[in-house]
């Protein structure tokens, strides 16, 4: 009796251990998609108020800081809701089918409890920074609106400035100061490093309405000219004069530049510096204006918006967490994130998806285990990048990515072809050609790169070898 006693306390303590361990993970269950939604929920709101700000012209400079803040948590809050969004929604397919068959590293990784804990964690930082989101909206109703035409709306998914709104308002509150002494050119140094947008940021600038009204003439000059200056360019007018300068400039040189401006241009005219390197701000006469690079939630944010353009996420969970670790293994390269993105977006296909995800990390892996460095290093720096995997047709050779810079080739000098065009091995590739890719955004600016199709050295034949042994015996 005390046998059976023991067995049946024993059966029911047990069923109540499970009982209070299902209704534990039932209720972390329904707090993970509470403190989801409400996540959804206050990013929407916040992003209504980031876009109404980037159509006005704010003046403010600690606004503008309050903007930048705002701007940073709100994709922090969506690089968590773009993880954790399609894991949940992948997670709860696989237990409404009972099937496993989705085998993503990211479904993998993560436990419930680290889930809801980031989710959490995004929740309250998004929810610090919106404290004094009234105060900003309201303030906000007394800045001018910019205009926009309804062309440049129609075309805002695609081609379209992205996470350089603060920086550009930094530059257009500069340029429409008034210059002190009046007749003497301001000079202001915009720097940033490799392809990181500065000429685009420059583009949208002397596009703007307000800049256009202000400034009678707008000319680009080449930092290599300015020793040979054609005075036949500028007029006794107000003038915007933008100088891309790629390498270092004798001071002499560019003070007798500046001069020389004075006579050649109108009162009120300024100068801006494009550069990479930070010893050309010594040029500058008021602060420099510094374009990073996108920040990692920028950068996959902007990946997800190129890659499904008018498709939503939402109804592709499997492909948003492919695109997500796609764009982490791509380290922030503005030109890998628009290649890639314009080839997904036309093929919205998970088998697609995965391969191109394959590709991509076959390409990094081997470029890491030959130079110890990521494709894109050896980009920016002008280095060989093996892109063999990239290409299925060119198994039996290696072919070599040879970098040199922004250039137009004649026409016919070398067969032209797209990353799409050799990672679908639909063609036949050359043993030499050109790969180019043009910038969708003014000012159109064109990377081009030599491939080469290297023939790899092999090692004699075994049979050789055992004559050689043969002979030598």
């Amino acid at each position: 009796m005390d046998i059976a006693l023991s067995a049946v306390a024993s059966e029911l303590a047990s069923r109540f251990v499970s009982f209070l361990i299902s209704k534990c993970r039932d209720q972390a269950c329904l707090n993970k998609k509470k403190n989801l939604e409400s996540l959804r929920r206050l990013l929407l709101r916040v992003h209504t108020v980031v876009e109404e700000a980037e159509g006005r012209y704010i003046t403010s400079s600690r606004m503008l800081v309050q903007l930048k803040m705002l701007t940073e948590a709100m994709y922090q809050g969506y690089d968590v809701l773009d993880t954790y969004g399609p894991l949940e929604q992948i997670r709860a397919r696989m237990e409404v089918s009972g099937s496993d068959t989705i085998n993503f590293s990211a479904v993998r990784r993560f436990s419930s409890s680290t889930v809801s804990k980031e989710v959490q964690t995004a929740l309250e930082k998004l929810e610090a920074a919106t404290g004094k989101i009234a105060e900003f909206i309201a303030l906000l109703t007394g800045c001018e609106r910019m205009f926009r035409s309804p062309y440049s709306c129609y075309i805002y998914i695609d081609n379209f400035m992205f996470g350089r709104q603060v920086e550009r308002q930094h530059v257009i509150n500069i340029l429409m100061q008034d210059n002190y002494p009046l007749k003497v050119p301001t000079v202001l140094p915009i720097i940033g490093g490799c392809r990181v947008g500065k000429k685009t940021l420059a583009w949208s600038v002397c596009s703007d309405e307000r800049i256009r009204s202000r400034f009678s003439s707008i000319i680009h000059v080449n930092g290599c000219d300015i020793q040979k200056i054609d005075h036949g360019r500028f007029s006794n007018v107000r003038s915007l004069i933008i100088v891309e300068v790629q390498s270092d400039l004798d001071d002499k040189e560019w003070y007798k530049f500046h001069s020389l401006l004075l006579t050649l241009t109108g009162a009120g005219s300024k100068l801006v510096i494009l550069s990479r390197l930070e010893k050309l701000a010594r040029f500058g006469t008021v602060n420099l204006v510094r374009i990073n690079s996108f920040t990692q939630e920028e950068y996959s944010y902007l990946f997800k918006v190129l890659s499904f353009g008018s498709s939503d996420p939402v109804d592709h969970p499997q492909l948003a967490l492919i695109g997500k670790e796609l764009a982490t293994m791509m380290k922030g390269s503005l030109v890998h994130l628009n290649v890639y993105s314009s080839m997904l977006r036309n093929n919205l296909n998970v088998q697609f998806w995965i391969r191109v995800l394959k590709l991509y990390r076959s390409v990094m892996e081997a470029n890491l285990s030959i130079s110890g460095e990521h494709p894109r290093a050896l980009l920016d720096r002008g280095n060989t990048v093996d892109i063999t995997a990239f290409s299925p047709s060119s198994s039996s050779s290696r072919l070599m990515l040879l970098v040199g810079g922004k250039q137009s080739s004649m026409p016919g000098e070398l067969p032209r072809m797209t990353f799409g065009d050799i990672i679908a091995g639909s063609v036949v590739l050359p043993v030499r050609f050109e790969l180019v890719w043009e910038s969708r955004l003014p000012p159109y600016t064109v990377i081009s790169a030599t491939c080469v199709a290297e023939k790899p050295e092999h090692s004699a034949s075994p049979r050789k070898k055992r004559r050689r042994l043969g002979t030598s015996m």
